[in-house]
């Protein structure tokens, strides 16, 4: 078996190896159903993928038909169906959250278009604003847009606007809707809004986990120094690199299906033995080999980068378990 075929392919992967056997036309209609963070990761992820063997082709179209086969169009559309899968997969009260997201976004323009727009641009768009408009701006967006616009925002700023969405409960549906009207005058548009449960200790924790360190640390500091139980129930709530050890083998072995070679063996230069061994342990004996030769020759790196490919693991479990896939031990989530 060639190298490559023994390493993982991430999702968005093998998601972008699809569409490009599908020729332009055909996967430029896809992509016009996604959405703007998820064609982001897409990009990336075709510009990511070199030297894909004939092989590993095969086995990403075998394994979508596979996948499209076990699919029926029952239920599509209707959402008292999407809401009882939501509730029976999830609990009542974070499919409730998810669903009113969903009900959101299809009814939402101007605080939707934030999402097509870089972090940088939005904290530009939002310095000047109040930081509880901020706040409900920043709780609105997903977690991985939200932590890059905080890491935009003046460092002043940054405590203010997390302790703001941490304590944040709701937003009267007359609030919401004259935000959204102040976000469509900027990019033109005009819908209605109907109110949603975001915020939440929960959501700053979410948005301080995709933070790089050199961000969190000195904003977690300011947080306890205004609210030590605030900062201490977030922190609990936080899910680390190192709570990767309290996963079990089946929930490894779905997560590691979902990452590139190159970030797992940047994030490996940081770990710990435990996490290092857990990994190794639900690889294949060659694919933990090589994983191990990689790490032994791979030269110095920089602490940024190897930071930086833990939050891209972490992101990725906390969308597995988000979607059911998995369960998360540690940071707060127990297992009963």
């Amino acid at each position: 078996m060639a190298k490559d075929d023994a390493l993982p392919i991430s999702g968005a992967q093998k998601a972008a190896i699809f569409l490009m056997t599908l020729g332009e036309d055909s996967a430029a209609d896809v992509m016009r159903h996604l959405g703007p963070r998820e064609i982001q990761v897409l990009g990336n992820a075709m510009t990511s993928v070199n030297n894909i063997n004939k092989r590993q082709v095969d086995g990403v179209v075998e394994e979508f038909v596979t996948e499209v086969g076990q699919q029926t169009a029952l239920g599509i559309g209707n959402t008292d169906y999407i809401r009882t899968v939501l509730v029976k997969a999830l609990g009542e009260e974070k499919a409730g959250s998810i669903f009113d997201r969903i009900s959101m976004g299809g009814t939402s323009r101007g605080l939707e278009q934030l999402k097509w727009l870089d972090g940088k641009t939005v904290a530009e768009m939002l310095r000047t604003e109040h930081p509880q408009i901020i706040a409900i701006v920043v709780a609105y967006l997903d977690p991985d847009l939200s932590a890059e616009v905080v890491s935009e925002l003046p460092e002043r700023l940054r405590h203010d606007v997390i302790m703001r969405v941490a304590t944040l409960e709701g937003i009267q549906p007359a609030a919401l809707k004259e935000l959204d009207e102040v976000m469509e005058r900027q990019f033109s548009g005009k819908q209605r809004i109907k109110s949603a449960a975001i915020g939440g200790v929960q959501a700053a924790a979410d948005i301080l986990n995709l933070l790089e360190a050199s961000v969190e640390n000195p904003l977690m500091s300011q947080v306890s120094e205004f609210d030590s139980d605030l900062a201490q129930r977030i922190q609990d709530l936080m899910f680390t690199f190192e709570d990767l050890v309290g996963l079990d083998d089946r929930a490894m072995q779905t997560l590691l299906r979902e990452i590139g070679n190159d970030s797992l063996v940047l994030a490996l230069k940081g770990a710990d033995a435990g996490v290092r061994e857990k990994i190794f342990g639900n690889l294949s004996r060659r694919a933990s080999e090589m994983l191990r030769e990689d790490l032994e020759g791979r030269g110095p790196v920089r602490v940024s980068d190897v930071e930086q490919a833990q939050k891209e693991i972490l992101t990725t479990a906390k969308r597995l378990a988000d979607e059911g896939q998995i369960m998360l031990a540690g940071g707060g989530d127990e297992l009963i």
